[in-house]
Order: C-alpha cells, then structure tokens, then sequence
C-alpha cells in the first residue's frame, strides 16, 4: 500500500547520469530541506509510463513550480544510462524533470511499492505512484489501483491536490 502521509521516506541511494559517468544521489540529500514531487513508475519507455505517466508532469512542471514545488523526480527501476536517454528523448529532462536510476528494487521494497511482472520481463520494478514530499516526509501520496492505468498518479491529478492543500490551508 505504499508509504503513509507523515512517514519519513527511507534513505536509498540512487543512479543518475553525471558528467562522468554514473553517480550515486542520497534520497536525504534529495529530498531533504525542500518540497519535491515524486514519482514512481515501472519503466523508461514503456507503454504507461512514456505514452501518460512522464508527459503528465512535463505538461504541468511550470505549474508544480509556481505552487513552490522545488524539484519533480522521476524514479523507475532502470539504469542511469536509460533514465537520461529517456529523459532527453522524451523532453523531460528539457523541462526541468529529474529522472533517476533504482535498478535494485530495494528502495522501491522499504516504500511498498515493489512489483514483479517476469511476464513482460519487469523485475525490480515499482507500482505507479506519485507523491510530494517535504523535507523527505510524505504530505501527499498516491498509487494507482491496478497496472496500465494514470489518473491518480497523473500529474494534472499532482497539481488539483495541491490546490486542494493550499485550499485547506489559507481557510
């Protein structure tokens, strides 16, 4: 069922592609001081995933900004090396998205959200979700109920629940 709001996200080590090559990103250094949407999904280039999920949030990054968001992340079980081709081919990467490596599964286990589907060759992978994080403690969370499908996780879905917030909050 994925973290709960006001649970601290676990610490994990991370892949990107750096100027020289692949560099490890601290979840804490990541999140840690600032508000940051994150999101989970099961693969670069998959179906899902590059054809919903990813340009849910190009589309809105802008907007995600102006309501103080610092950073959207990206996360999905591949190498550094496919996360930065995604991100480049996609336009992600040009909006501002950061899109990160956690090819172990580890992470995505001590979150509960890991998932297996040897079917389609997907191991190590997680659940749809999306979620924003303050100082790495969960506000927001989201998870989709079944595979192939982004509406709650979307980021259009992101940016009416931070209205919401925000909403609630000035009242």
């Amino acid at each position: 069922m994925g973290l709960k709001v006001g649970e601290r996200v676990p610490e994990a080590r991370l892949l990107r592609m750096g100027e020289r090559g692949v560099e490890g990103v601290d979840s804490r250094e990541l999140l840690g001081g600032r508000r940051v949407v994150l999101f989970g999904l099961p693969g670069a280039y998959t179906g899902t995933c590059s054809t919903a999920h990813l340009p849910s949030f190009v589309r809105v990054r802008d907007r995600l900004g102006a309501k103080g968001v610092d950073a959207v992340v990206c996360v999905a079980g591949n190498d550094a090396w496919v996360m930065r081709a995604w991100g480049e081919a996609t336009g992600a990467a040009a909006a501002g998205i950061t899109l990160l490596g956690e090819p172990s599964g580890d992470w995505f286990r001590a979150m509960d959200v890991a998932m297996e589907a040897p079917a389609v060759g997907f191991h190590n992978r997680c659940r749809r979700f999306s979620a924003l994080i303050e100082d790495g403690v969960v506000r927001l969370w989201f998870e989709e109920a079944g595979p192939g499908v982004c509406e709650a996780t979307a980021g259009e879905a992101m940016l009416a629940a931070l209205d919401g917030t925000q909403a609630a909050a000035a009242s």
